[in-house]
C-alpha cells in the first residue's frame, strides 16, 4: 500500500504549484518530502560527450585487452563515476560518486551511446552518494556516507531539479556521526528479493582498533547490513569480520549474497590478498581483523595491539584470494544472453588498482566462474591495459560494472571520468 501511495503522489508532482523556496545552498530535503519545489533553476546543465576529452579516452580504450570477439566503446563522460544502477524500465542509468552528484545517464536513441548526463536531483545537497541500486518495483535507492534516500520512479521523475523523496535513514543515523570519516565511506547497496535493503559498511581504519570492536560488531560497520528501504525499520547486522566491502550482488540462481573486500595495507606487495566473499546465512563472521585472506593480520606491523586476539570461531574464508592491493571493488552476476555461454552465470569484478605497492598492479577486470555447488571458479583476467605496466601510469581505474538489458556491460572509471561499454560480436 505504501508503494502505491508514494508512486501517486509522485505522479502528481507535475501538476504542484508552491511558493517557491530559496534554496540559499542547503538541503532541499524538507520541502520535496512535503512536494513542495525548491527554487532551484529548471534548467540543469549537461556534461559535454564530444571533444578533446571524449577522443583522448577513446585513443587509450585501444590499450584495453579483451577475448576474441570483445569490443569495447566509450558509453558516456561522467565525472567521477562510481557504482551504477542500471533503469529497469528505460534506456538510462544512474551513476554514484564519491563527492556530491549522482549522475543520471540517458541513451535516447538506443544507439549504445549516451546522449545526456546530467546531475540527478541537484537540489538536494548529496554527500558522497557512491551507493546506487533498484528495489524490485522501481524505487532508486542512494546511499550516502550517513543517509540513505529512496525515490520513487526516478527514471520517469529525472527531468528537473525537485524529485519525490523518501527519508530512509536520516543524516547522521546510519552510523554514529563520531565514526564519520574520510576513509571507507563510501557504501554500496543491493536489494534481495524478499525487498530487503543491504548496505555496505566499511570501517574507517587499516586496522580497526581493539576498543571499537564492540561498537563496530553492534552497528554493522565493517560487515553488511539490511533494512527495509522505505522506512529502515527492522536493521539488523548480516554480515561480519569484513575490512571495507565496496561492491556486492546476489547470485539469482541460489539467492546467496557475493561481496568483494579490500584488505590492509602496509604488510609488503603480496600480502593480504583481496577477497571475493559469499555469505550463506546471516550472521557469518568473514574473519577480519584476524584474517585478511588466509594471511593472519592480527599481531602483524599493522596490527600490533591484536597479537593476542583469539581466533573468531567458524570464520568463512573466501571464495577467490586475488593478488594484493588491486582493490577489488564493483561486481556483478551476468545473467544475459549477448556474451558466450562460458561467461553466464559467472561473477565480472572490477579491480580499481593499487596505490601503495611498489609496482602497480590492477586496474582490470576479473571474471569469475561459477561451479554447479554455487562456488566459485578459478578467476581470470577479462579485461586489462588501463595500467601502462612500462611506466605505472594509471590511463583509467575501474569501479563498478553493470549489464545492460542487451547483454552489452558497463565499466564505470571515476579516474577518466567516464563510462565504457563492453559488447561481443562473433
Amino acid at each position: 500500500m505504501k508503494r502505491a501511495v508514494v508512486l501517486a503522489v509522485a505522479a502528481a508532482i507535475g501538476g504542484l504549484s508552491f511558493a517557491t523556496l530559496a534554496q540559499s545552498g542547503r538541503d532541499n530535503l524538507g520541502a520535496l518530502k512535503q512536494m513542495r519545489v525548491s527554487g532551484t533553476d529548471l534548467n540543469i546543465p549537461t556534461v559535454p560527450q564530444e571533444g578533446r576529452n571524449a577522443e583522448a579516452i577513446r585513443a587509450n580504450l585501444k590499450r584495453v585487452k579483451l577475448p576474441p570477439g570483445f569490443r569495447i566503446d566509450l558509453f558516456a563522460i561522467v565525472p567521477d563515476a562510481r557504482h551504477m544502477a542500471v533503469a529497469p524500465s528505460t534506456n538510462m542509468l544512474f551513476v554514484g560518486t564519491r563527492k556530491t552528484t549522482v549522475w543520471a545517464v540517458t541513451d535516447r536513441n538506443g544507439d549504445g551511446v549516451a546522449d545526456e548526463v546530467k546531475p540527478f536531483a541537484p537540489s538536494l545537497n548529496f554527500k558522497v552518494p557512491n551507493g546506487v541500486c533498484w528495489t524490485k518495483d522501481g524505487f532508486l535507492i542512494v546511499v550516502e556516507h550517513n543517509r540513505i534516500l529512496n525515490f520513487p520512479a526516478a527514471e520517469f521523475f529525472y527531468e528537473g531539479p525537485d524529485v519525490a523523496v523518501i527519508e530512509v535513514v536520516a543524516q547522521g543515523s546510519l552510523i554514529p556521526v563520531d565514526e564519520e570519516s574520510y576513509n571507507h565511506g563510501a557504501r554500496t547497496c543491493r536489494v534481495a528479493d524478499d525487498g530487503k535493503l543491504y548496505v555496505t559498511l566499511g570501517q574507517p581504519h587499516n586496522v580497526q582498533p581493539l576498543m571499537k570492536f564492540s561498537t563496530y560488531d553492534k552497528v554493522g560497520i565493517g560487515g553488511i547490513v539490511r533494512m527495509d528501504p522505505f522506512d529502515g525499520s527492522k536493521r539488523e547486522v548480516v554480515a561480519l569480520g569484513v575490512r571495507n566491502s565496496v561492491g556486492m550482488d546476489f547470485n539469482p540462481r541460489d539467492k546467496t549474497l557475493w561481496f568483494t573486500d579490500n584488505q590492509t595495507d602496509g604488510l609488503g606487495d603480496e600480502n593480504p590478498p583481496g577477497e571475493l566473499n559469499r555469505l550463506t546465512r546471516a550472521g557469518q563472521h568473514f574473519g577480519y581483523p584476524y584474517w585478511g585472506g588466509k594471511f593472519k593480520v592480527a599481531g602483524t606491523s599493522a596490527a600490533p595491539e591484536l597479537k593476542d586476539m583469539k581466533e573468531p570461531p567458524n570464520a568463512v574464508f573466501p571464495q577467490v584470494e586475488f593478488p594484493a592491493h588491486q582493490a577489488q571493488l564493483g561486481m556483478t552476476f551476468y545473467n544475459a544472453q549477448q556474451f558466450p555461454a562460458k561467461y553466464r552465470g559467472g561473477i565480472f569484478v572490477a579491480a580499481h588498482g593499487s596505490w601503495n605497492r611498489t609496482k602497480p598492479t590492477g586496474a582490470l577486470i576479473n571474471f569469475v566462474p561459477t561451479n554447479a555447488d554455487g562456488t566459485a571458479g578459478r578467476a581470470e583476467v577479462f579485461a586489462d591495459g588501463w595500467l601502462d605496466d612500462a611506466t605505472g601510469t594509471y590511463r583509467g581505474r575501474p569501479v563498478d560494472v553493470a549489464v545492460m538489458k542487451d547483454g552489452s556491460l558497463l565499466v564505470s572509471d571515476d579516474y577518466a571520468g567516464a563510462i565504457y561499454r563492453i559488447s561481443y560480436q562473433p
